[in-house]
C-alpha cells in the first residue's frame, strides 16, 4: 500500500489498488455512475453520445471516458459512446489506438527495423585498399 495525492481533489490517501481516487472522490464517482448508469437504462437514452450525457446528468466528459476504457460502461452495449484515440482522437471503442493510428504505428515501426538492418549491413561491409606509396 502506498501514499498517493488524489488526482481529483489532491488529498493524501492509501492506495488500494483498486481505486485511483480518495474515498471521497470514490463515493462521488459511484454516486455519478448510478445517475449515469440510471440515464442509460432507458431506451430512448440508448444512442445518447458523450456530450449528451455529460449535458444531462452533470457528469465530466473525461470521468465517462474514464468508465469506459475500464469497462465499467461497454461501448458496445450504446451504438454512440467511444473514448478518443490516444494519438489522434478520433472515437474509438475498445484499445488505445484506432485502427488508421495502429497501421500508420506498424508501418513506421517496420520501417525503422528495415533502416536499423541496412545500418547493421553496412556497418560489416570492409573495404580494403593497398597503399600505392612506394616506400
Amino acid at each position: 500500500m502506498d501514499l498517493l495525492n488524489c488526482p481529483t481533489c489532491g488529498k493524501i490517501y492509501v492506495n488500494h489498488f483498486m481505486r485511483d481516487v480518495c474515498n471521497e472522490c470514490y463515493q462521488k464517482e459511484e454516486t455519478a455512475y448510478d445517475e449515469v448508469y440510471r440515464f442509460l437504462r432507458k431506451r430512448e437514452n440508448r444512442a445518447a453520445t458523450i456530450e449528451t450525457i455529460a449535458e444531462v446528468t452533470g457528469v465530466e466528459v473525461e470521468l465517462l471516458y474514464k468508465w469506459l476504457r475500464k469497462g465499467r460502461l461497454h461501448a458496445a452495449q450504446f451504438p454512440n459512446l467511444g473514448y478518443p484515440c490516444d494519438r489522434c482522437g478520433k472515437l474509438i471503442k475498445e484499445g488505445k489506438l484506432c485502427d488508421s493510428c495502429s497501421t500508420g504505428l506498424k508501418e513506421e515501426l517496420s520501417q525503422f527495423e528495415k533502416e536499423k538492418e541496412r545500418h547493421e549491413e553496412l556497418s560489416k561491409v570492409v573495404y580494403y585498399s593497398q597503399d600505392q606509396r612506394k616506400k
